[in-house]
């Protein structure tokens, strides 16, 4: 597909694929994770203060002599080892923020998880002063308390209806079978259950196996998916349709993906699809899911943030004197605003302004025309080029990155207008949208840039979305600073 063809289509294909509100479940997942840090450090400090500081210093073994902040080591130690224990019980999964019961033993029992494993790897380690076993319960005991009470505030928070109905996945069914009915009763039953069904649409062919309880609503035929996925913003399609042909079922699933949906199917239709596929139950219903990728997982999502807000935060106050320096430089060649900013879509079609400093004359796009640069632009400035070849250009972007906008690393992000022709033509193209977009990414790094293979670009960036880990990016922003390309 030439950039040509691209750019004709786009002039009429400009829709912006759906954009809900699912980002606010990364806030509340960041929240979380900084208020269990914050919480389980300012316990073990304060367990430090009272065993050595009041009148427990003279119980058991003398330790009166013993200052609370001589313990910092053990407290840094005890506060990591808890934090690294916890996701491990799933607390920062999204379907266990709105029941407490559970995330509180959830607690308790990491809890009693770390005090064995503290106490055995702070003799085997042996750093610091020998550790006090009455310090160690007098810590698990506060730090877990004070998790469970930071946990219930949560929770409460949550439990505000205004709040509860923007985290709720809204569920569409596509078809309909005693499976859908169990699930979608079991939803109906349970005031704090992480879903909401927003209907039904029946599957191509009749008869279905049953019909739909009255609150569970028809919305439209099949033949109008498309519109119902984005008039009702879906968020899950669970397809219940157990007598579907393998070319149906792959029909929806492939409508899913380019709506950024996820597709699931009532385990029932297993023999349906063979790979892919992820075993998972709601309410007690097996439904199967594609991939589960790993920045889909809420607690790697919080650790990306985190290094995003450090990582911005650097980044923008290096590079503010190169901005100003390469600013004056581009209105010096070509007067008029020298931070240019675009339309494009992040995580889940959400659209967002992206900022650069203008390498381009300021009438570039005058004639309405959407489409990358190539080599030898006549529209390019003279500094445009150098700053292009460097990435300087994008370092503006540090200030998308502390927005929650953008990331350091992930699939360079695209036009609306692109979007709508990439989606139709390049298969998996949308699930490049189930992470945030980043200043720079595996496709950069690799040379597929601007005016280059589109499908290697995207073979790249969902090699990065299926394999990511803090090392990947490491690596990634590693290659930016230390190599560069001739970009078009």
């Amino acid at each position: 597909m030439t950039n040509h063809t691209i750019a004709a289509k786009a002039a009429v294909l400009t829709s912006e694929p759906r954009a809900p509100s699912r980002h606010i479940t990364d806030h509340l997942l960041l929240t979380g994770l900084v208020g269990d840090a914050l919480v389980v450090f300012l316990a073990l400090a304060f367990s430090s203060w009272l065993r050595f500081q009041t009148s427990l210093a003279h119980v058991g073994v003398d330790a009166s002599s013993i200052y609370w902040t001589e313990y910092f080591g053990h407290v840094m130690f005890g506060a990591g080892l808890f934090l690294l224990l916890l996701p491990h019980r799933e607390i920062y999964d999204l379907h266990r923020i709105f029941r407490f019961r559970r995330i509180g033993l959830a607690i308790v029992r990491t809890g009693l998880i770390w005090l064995v494993a503290y106490m055995a790897l702070s003799g085997l380690l042996r750093y610091g002063r020998e550790i006090s076993r009455l310090y160690v319960f007098i810590a698990f005991g506060i730090t877990t308390s004070a998790l469970v009470v930071w946990r219930f505030l949560l929770s409460q928070f949550v439990s505000e209806e205004a709040v509860a109905q923007r985290l709720r996945q809204r569920i569409l069914f596509v078809g309909w079978s005693a499976a859908a009915r169990s699930l979608a009763q079991a939803i109906l039953n349970d005031a704090r259950h992480p879903y909401e069904i927003v209907g039904y649409v029946p599957a191509p062919r009749a008869p279905e196996p049953g019909v739909p309880p009255v609150f569970v609503r028809k919305l439209a035929d099949f033949d109008s998916m498309a519109e119902v996925l984005a008039s009702h913003e879906v968020d899950i399609v669970i397809h219940a349709d157990l007598n579907a042909s393998t070319q149906e079922t792959m029909t929806l699933a492939d409508l899913c993906e380019k709506e950024m949906v996820d597709f699931k199917v009532i385990a029932g239709c297993f023999p349906v699809l063979r790979s892919c596929l992820r075993l998972q139950t709601v309410s007690g219903v097996p439904v199967l899911g594609v991939t589960y990728f790993p920045l889909e997982n809420p607690f790697n999502v919080a650790i990306k943030q985190l290094i995003d807000l450090v990582g911005g935060l650097v980044g923008l106050g290096l590079s503010a004197p190169i901005v100003a320096v390469f600013a004056a430089l581009v209105y010096r060649e070509s007067p008029g605003p020298v931070i240019y900013r675009q339309r494009r879509l992040g995580r889940h079609g959400r659209p967002f302004w992206i900022y650069k400093i203008r390498s381009m004359r300021a009438d570039a796009e005058r004639d309405g025309t959407v489409g990358w640069t190539v080599k030898g632009d006549p529209r390019r400035l003279r500094i445009g080029s150098f700053m292009r070849r460097w990435n300087i250009d994008e370092l503006p972007q540090f200030w998308n990155v502390l927005k929650g906008d953008m990331s350091l690393v992930g699939p360079r992000p695209e036009r609306p207008e692109l979007i709508s022709v990439f989606k139709e033509e390049i298969s998996h193209y949308n699930a490049r949208h189930n992470v945030k977009p980043g200043i720079t990414g595996w496709a950069q790094v690799n040379g597929f840039r601007g005016d280059t293979d589109l499908n290697e670009r995207i073979r790249c960036d969902l090699h990065y979305i299926e394999n990511w880990s803090p090392l990947l990016d490491l690596q990634i922003v590693g290659m930016t600073l230390f190599r560069h390309k001739n970009a078009a």
